[in-house]
């Protein structure tokens, strides 16, 4: 075939090739749709959030604690035995999650991390739960004693 009627194949391959990635990133949002309507459809009301009283104390080290906050804000103050994993980070960390023991992940107030949560929740990790009212909530509740401390308000 003479080269110039191999320029118009040359072009139509490229351009079809270039139309590729849209096509292929509309099948991937369509697919990310249909996992996240799929798990809206059947999570239980609260989408695992959790408040601080409802951990008894011993029950707190068999958490992996995710603080997805920035690392300046994880640097001043947190959870202690936490992980300082970013809430944008966490899809790209999510090999570091382990899917075989409870996951409770939190920010300042529970905002960021209930996004972060469910981005775990939707890629398969049904293990996690969210710390409702974040780390703010947690200190002013009495930290690792917030359910001793709300079971004697209870009593009281």
């Amino acid at each position: 075939m003479p080269l110039q009627h191999r320029w118009p194949l040359a072009i139509t391959l490229t351009l079809g090739l270039l139309a590729l990635p849209p096509l292929a990133h509309a099948d991937a949002k369509a697919v990310a749709i249909d996992e996240m309507e799929g798990y809206l459809e059947f999570v239980d009301y609260g989408g695992g959030v959790i408040f601080a009283e409802q951990i008894p104390r011993a029950e707190w080290p068999n958490f992996f604690i995710i603080d997805a906050r920035e690392p300046a804000q994880f640097a001043k103050a947190h959870i202690p035995g936490a992980v300082n994993i970013d809430w944008r980070q966490v899809l790209a960390k999510r090999n570091s999650i382990p899917k075989n023991r409870p996951v409770l992940i939190y920010c300042n107030t529970g905002s960021l991390s209930a996004q972060a949560g469910f981005a775990l929740r939707v890629a398969g990790w049904d293990n996690v739960k969210i710390l409702q009212g974040g780390l703010q909530d947690w200190q002013a509740k009495g930290g690792f004693d917030a359910a001793s401390r709300a079971a004697r308000a209870v009593r009281h």
